[in-house]
């Protein structure tokens, strides 16, 4: 068959906002709601096992409607951000939903309060959802009273996730406009970033300075918006929940260690000087004494290559195919039941993601797909997302789904399958160069870029308590941006608004160093997979098929893997070191090596005049987000 960029379809889920369906979510929840709540006089310590079971398989037949009203509403939101109808759905769901929670939130309140003994009596009978239920005592120490509850519940609905949509709203409705073969253009995010990837210095500029020039004269408004989050942040879970720093109910939320969190961050820091090695030396390929920070994307040769949707979606599974049939089928899936989103709209989301439903739903794929082979490597990344998904489909709601860092294993996993074939494969020297490069490009952005990312976001979170004022935080990004690229590259004033347009510090604080801990995971994990070939499938697919029904580091520990231990870290930047001293011994191509700053590097290494690039806003126009 030939694949065709298209719309996802969210029938599955309801046939439309007005449908009878869509109301009858509400409606059994409603009464499922209302069933549940006669079960709080019947809760005790000593409760027999079975009826203990009852309640949690009533509480997950709740959770699974739920799921549904709130992923529709949620990917229609996405898939176009300006309709007021989306719009309005997301909030009536929101609302809703919490005022369940608060209906049903006795249960969990009454689980952390029962005795050790009882608690792994009734955790021993209880199947698959034993996890969940050690999980969620966890939470104890951080736990407040019902009413308590109820009023963060409730105050989260109208105040740090109504900030969290109108960040959204606010940035997805950005147009950007740049002149692109001698003529002005408007374009969406997602078209702008494509072009950071030009061989054209003046071009890569460009894309940059258009962004800042919109981010920087919202900045403020923006800014502001996160400097509310932080408090909120703050408020709730140093002052009440009592939490000792920023960062720890992450860390809870994620069930992985502060000493293994820390212990990733400080390794991340100690081995910046591989990134500052590898940029300095990609200066040389590209002919220049120092590259600028509008350059850490550019392609060291002049391939110019894309690939046809079709052709992408072929390679992809064909990749997956070599590596396990199994894999391949699932991803197929995707495509086959329509739940990808692919195209470039206006309105619709930048960037891409996944979004899994239920245990036993194929999930959602949103991709902004251009053609080129980094868009294919993120479409082979977001479905290495819904394959994890689908691995671990035969638990239940509640531990399906891998905790935050895990979840990029399967997709961080599934890129690198795809480059090992595409190297395999080509045969154009310029092209193969190119996927080298990209390599440490994206273990750029995925490591190094994310941990920084995450020290900043501590930075912030301290800052903003000291009532730090926006420009303050502007200054901490860009002193951030300094120790983390050293004297590898020419830094201008601009990047100052970069974290402005960063979406997950404004929806899930701490969300990034995922990021960093799944790649660096996944090098290990490859490192074992090239050693061991087919023996290792086995292991690794059972990593992923565990979802979140252990705690991610028991999951590690079974495969050999301590996540505490600083050395397994370094591990990791081990072997990016060699991939940069392997760089290093290819021999710099003589077009390279000659040339000199030509006079459209030297203009470029100049701001651009603001008659030649500008950017503004539209309300009718769309997105704004990168995963990375």
């Amino acid at each position: 068959m030939a694949y065709q960029l298209s719309k996802w379809d969210l029938s599955p889920l309801y046939p439309g906002y007005d449908s009878p369906e869509l109301q009858s979510g509400f409606d059994m929840i409603e009464e499922q709601a209302a069933a549940f709540e006669g079960l709080r006089d019947k809760l005790k310590p000593d409760m027999p096992a079975d009826l203990f079971v009852d309640a949690l398989k009533a509480s997950e037949a709740t959770a699974r409607v739920g799921n549904k009203l709130y992923s529709f509403a949620g990917l229609s939101f996405t898939a176009d951000t300006q309709d007021q109808k989306a719009q309005a759905l997301q909030a009536r769901v929101l609302q809703f939903l919490a005022e369940v929670e608060n209906r049903t939130l006795f249960f969990s309140l009454w689980w952390k309060e029962v005795d050790d003994e009882n608690a792994r009596r009734l955790m021993d009978a209880s199947g698959d959802y034993r996890y969940y239920l050690e999980a969620l005592r966890n939470f104890k120490p951080h736990t407040l009273s019902e009413p308590e509850e109820k009023i963060v519940n409730l105050k989260n609905v109208t105040g740090v996730n109504a900030l969290g949509n109108l960040y959204d709203s606010i940035t997805n409705r950005y147009m950007f406009k740049m002149k692109v073969n001698g003529k002005e253009k408007e374009m969406t995010a997602a078209e702008l970033f494509s072009f950071r990837y030009s061989t054209d210095p003046k071009v890569r500029a460009a894309s940059y300075q258009s962004q800042f020039k919109v981010y920087g004269e919202d900045g403020p408004i923006l800014g502001q918006i996160y400097q509310t989050v932080l408090r909120d942040w703050h408020n709730e879970n140093v002052n009440l929940r009592k939490f000792k720093n920023s960062i720890a109910p992450r860390n809870l939320n994620n069930d992985i260690p502060e000493e293994a969190v820390e212990a990733l961050l400080s390794v991340a820091r100690k081995n910046a000087g591989i990134f500052q090695r590898y940029f300095k030396m990609k200066a040389k390929y590209m002919g220049l004494k120092k590259i600028r920070r509008y350059d850490i994307y550019a392609p060291v040769a002049a391939s110019k290559k894309t690939y046809k949707w079709d052709e992408a979606v072929t390679m992809v599974l064909d990749a997956f195919n070599t590596f396990s049939p199994q894999v391949a089928e699932l991803a197929k899936r995707v495509f086959d039941e329509s739940r990808i989103d692919s195209e470039i709209r206006k309105g619709k989301r930048g960037g891409a993601f996944c979004w899994s439903v239920l245990p036993e739903m194929t999930p959602y794929v949103l991709v902004n797909y251009q053609g080129t082979g980094r868009e294919v490597a993120t479409l082979a990344h977001e479905l290495g997302h819904a394959i994890h998904a689908m691995l671990a489909s035969h638990h239940s709601t509640f531990t399906f789904h891998s905790s935050l860092p895990l979840a990029e294993t399967a997709s961080t996993f599934a890129e690198m399958v795809l480059i090992d074939k595409l190297l395999a494969e080509e045969t154009d020297e310029s092209v193969r160069r190119d996927i080298l490069f990209k390599q440490m490009d994206d273990a750029y952005a995925t490591i190094m870029r994310q941990s920084y990312f995450a020290m900043f976001e501590k930075t912030a979170h301290e800052m903003v308590q000291k009532n730090a004022s926006v420009d303050d935080l502007s200054k901490a990004y860009l002193d951030n941006l300094k120790e983390q690229f050293g004297d590898s590259l020419d830094l201008s004033d601009d990047f100052k608004w970069e974290w402005v347009g960063i979406p997950h510090i404004y929806q899930v604080p701490f969300y990034v160093y995922a990021y960093a801990f799944g790649q660096l995971l996944v090098l290990a994990l490859y490192q074992q997979f090239k050693a061991e070939g087919e023996s290792f499938k086995p292991k690794y697919l059972k990593i992923l098929s565990a979802g979140g029904s252990e705690a991610p580091e028991k999951i590690l520990s079974e495969a050999g893997i301590n996540i505490r231990d600083p050395k397994f870290w370094q591990g990791g930047f081990d072997v990016l070191e060699k991939l940069v001293g392997e760089l290093e011994q290819l021999p710099v191509p003589k077009k390279a090596a000659k040339k000199k700053k030509s006079a459209p590097q030297k203009a470029a290494a100049k701001p651009a005049k603001s008659k030649k690039v500008t950017a503004r806003k539209s309300v009718k126009k769309a997105p704004a987000k990168k995963k990375k």
